[in-house]
Parts: C-alpha cells; structure tokens; sequence
C-alpha cells in the first residue's frame, strides 16, 4: 500500500502567509520581490530571498522567534515550511520549538494546529542509523531523540485529543500522518481513546483519512 498524497488546505489563507511574510522580512534583512500576477510565483521568490538569507545562520534576535515559527504554521506548503522550521530549531532550539508547536495545537485556531502538526514533521529529532546497521541509530541522534523525549509523548497526547475533539477537516487530515495508532506508544489511560481515533479515521467520509489510517495500522 502506498501512502495517498496529504490533500491541500481546504482554507486558501495566502494572504495571511503573504502578510506574515512581510513581517518576518525586514526583521532577518530580506528584501521580498515585486508582487507579480501569480502568487505561487511571488511565494516561490520570496522564499528564496529567505533561503538566502537563513542559509547557515546561527543567530538572530529573540524578538524573531515568534514570527519565524508562526511563519512555518501558516505556510501553505507542507515542504516549503522546512525553511522557517529548520532555522529556528538551529537559532532556538529544538525544545523550545516543539513545545511552541504544541502550544498551537492546544490553544491556536484550527488553521494554525493544522500547520503546527505540518511543522512538527521538520522540528522533530530524527534518527540516523549507521550504515548497513538500519537498526543501530547513531548515538548522536539517539541522544538528540532521548533530549525531547519528554515533548514527543506531550505531542502525541496532544495531537490525540484533537484529533478525536475536533471535527475539523484540514486538522484531522494534517495530525493523523504522525499520530500513532498502536496503544503500546501511550500510558493505558489514553488506550481507549487511540481506538476512538482509529475508529473516527476508518468510519470518516473523507477518503484520505480511510486510506490513511489503514496504511497506518499495516
């Protein structure tokens, strides 16, 4: 079974990445392009003023924090957002991040949880295996994983209990892919709640969550 694409937002907020976009920029020194008559064109070019202008960073102010990461929620591209994430998990710290990110899916609108769950993809710690050793992770990455341990089950609680509270489509679509549907990942408190979800996603109307939640539980 192959994985069907993540469909796109069913929200077209552009104008609110394009807004958010002329914030961050002068703050980092990017200089965003004449707005040209198609606006993928226009996001494709500012993006690679930005790239420029991230690429390799090891500092910038603590004022730029907020606006970095809220530009990777509500980047409409789910690849694209790398480019905001990356940076601040670089400038900031993964910790510090991630436990932002779950605080968009806890209190943020249902716009922003669904980039959040899309940022989470790029902010977390992933592991690298020796090679010819798939099952041996380097140790430097194991430790990088075990440092946020801790928010990765935070995450996954939190994601849950939206996933199954809230009806929301684009939600729904964006938190499943990295939720997981074995109890064995959560305290047996929350066991109940993962059938629930996995339920929700096999009986929902949508065909992306029904094909999804199948290749999950493979």
């Amino acid at each position: 079974m192959t994985f069907a694409p993540l469909p796109g937002r069913r929200q077209d907020r552009t104008s609110a990445f394009r807004l958010q976009l002329a914030e961050l920029a002068p703050l980092v020194g990017v200089g965003l392009p004449d707005r040209v008559p198609r606006d993928r064109e226009w996001q494709g070019q500012a993006r690679l003023a930005f790239r420029r202008a991230l690429r390799d960073v090891e500092t910038l102010p603590e004022q730029l924090f907020d606006p970095l990461l809220r530009t990777a929620v509500l980047d409409p591209d789910p690849s694209h957002n790398r480019l905001f994430v990356e940076a601040a998990v670089t400038v900031f710290g993964r910790r510090r991040v991630q436990s932002a990110l779950i605080e968009y899916v806890r209190t943020g609108t249902d716009f922003e949880r669904a980039g959040a769950a899309r940022a989470w993809y790029w902010a977390r710690a992933a592991l690298r295996f020796r090679g010819g050793q798939t099952l041996v992770p380097t140790p430097e990455s194991k430790a990088e994983a075990d440092a946020v341990a801790d928010l990765r089950a935070v995450w996954h609680e939190a994601t849950l209990r939206e996933f199954v509270r809230n009806e929301d489509l684009d939600v729904r679509r964006c938190v499943l892919p990295g939720l997981p549907l074995n109890p064995r990942h959560y305290p047996a408190g929350l066991h109940d709640l993962v059938a629930e979800a996995v339920h929700i996603a096999r009986t929902h109307p949508d065909e992306y969550l029904r094909h999804r939640v199948e290749h999950q539980l493979d």
